[in-house]
């Protein structure tokens, strides 16, 4: 019975994604249409003016010098954000005339030997870094870090935890109540996400990526893909915390479906088999986001999210709900009946879509940047944040964050 199921998608499979390579489904790419477009084409420069401080090495490159790993981590941006803005257009040298101010601390480069971050002397990090400049420039100071911005790519953000339970006891670091929060994490309703953050895709290699790409008459003759944990018995030795279960379900459920290929192996192919496939499986693991997203969106596999309430990178300018597919975490078990149903021509204007070479820019970071690209993207939501309201800006003498506020730990000297 199980076998005979199958038939049907198989042969259909066969037929379209067979006699189809990428040229041919993906040769006429689609134009985002609306605003999205508009706000994914727009060009920051001329909009914005950013400070960017110089702090003391320790809080940037010396951290680098000790771990270059950080630099291919997915974690990187905050790296690469600083310095793509200290040759940016929009940079000023003149601090009276910014309209943002940024401040270029490392806070994720604390690797493990097996290459995952550290997450616990980011609290001090960060604080180190505010005390700093609060006391050697004024413009902290006159508005508490409100027309400051901060790259915070953690798990949680700036909650400074992997583990989300730990995370939402944390909270936010008191100090950064008031700046605008720029992060891999979202996520609706969470105590790890403030209002008016901008969430960006995670970093994943743009130069590594190109060299894999393959020839676009290549057919997509994977029907769904994924690689990674389906379980963390590190972490989580009784199963059932690890991404809320999602990852469990998806392998007892399809492991041995013929439409499924999915391992924990990461096979020297990868990139390229992602090429291959239709739906690539972005499942939340610690958090509800990953590398994944980037992944299939540059190589035209239409990414199925399945993390629920998670908030996506540039939102306003991707139209997400168009180019992937969302699946609830409790409709995991369905989840071959989901995308076996979907018509092909929705399957085909998805594909054109992710095809647009503005979609593919916006989630990359590369160097050296290029218009459109995460880089600009996020000066887009910065801008789109200007002017600021007068009301940021603090009465002499006046003071409302908590300097001591938070765990005991965070409080001591780095």
């Amino acid at each position: 019975m199980g076998v005979k199921r199958w038939i049907l998608p198989l042969l259909l499979l066969q037929i379209l994604f067979g006699k189809f390579g990428i040229a041919e489904l993906e040769q006429h790419t689609e134009r985002i249409s609306g605003s999205a477009g508009d706000v994914l084409e727009d060009d920051p420069v001329g909009r914005l003016k950013v400070f960017v401080y110089e702090l003391p090495l320790k809080y940037n490159k010396k951290i680098v010098g000790r771990d270059p790993r950080c630099l291919n981590h997915m974690f990187a941006a905050e790296i690469f954000m600083h310095r793509f803005l200290l040759t940016s257009a929009v940079r000023t040298l003149n601090p009276e005339e910014a309209d943002w101010f940024y401040t270029p601390v490392y806070t994720t480069c604390d690797l493990t030997p097996n290459g995952l971050p550290l997450p616990f002397k980011s609290p001090r990090v960060m604080r180190s870094a505010i005390q700093f400049i609060s006391t050697n420039w004024p413009y902290w100071n006159r508005t508490e870090g409100a027309d400051h911005f901060f790259l915070v790519p953690h798990d949680f953000g700036a909650c400074f935890h992997y583990q989300e339970e730990k995370a939402i006891q944390r909270g936010i670091l008191p100090l950064l109540k008031k700046a605008t929060l720029v992060q891999t994490f979202g996520q609706e309703n969470h105590v790890c996400l403030k209002e008016g953050s901008i969430i960006i895709p995670p970093y994943a290699p743009p130069q590594k990526m190109q060299a894999h790409m393959i020839t676009p008459d290549t057919p997509r003759s994977i029907f769904v893909y994924f690689r990674g944990l389906f379980y963390d018995v590190g972490n989580d030795p009784e199963g059932g915390y690890y991404a809320r279960g999602a990852r469990a379900s998806l392998w007892e459920n399809f492991k041995n479906n013929p439409l499924f290929d999915i391992s924990t192996e990461h096979p020297t192919t990868y990139y390229e088999d992602m090429q291959r496939a239709v739906f690539c499986l972005c499942p939340l693991g610690w958090a509800p986001w990953s590398p994944r997203l980037v992944e299939g969106v540059v190589f035209g596999c239409i990414p199925v999210i399945i993390a629920d309430d998670i908030v996506l990178p540039f939102a306003d300018a991707i139209p997400w709900e168009e180019i992937g597919v969302f699946v609830a975490e409790k409709d995991v078990p369905n989840l071959d009946t989901i995308l076996t149903n979907i018509p092909i021509d929705v399957i085909l204007r998805k594909q054109r879509l992710l095809a647009n070479p503005s979609m593919k820019q916006a989630m990359l970071f590369p160097q050296p940047a290029q218009p459109g690209d995460a880089f600009h993207q996020i000066l887009n939501g910065l801008a789109r944040k200007l002017p600021h309201d007068k009301s940021i800006y603090l009465k002499p003498g006046e003071r409302t964050l908590n300097w001591t506020a938070g765990p005991k730990g965070d409080l001591k000297p780095w």
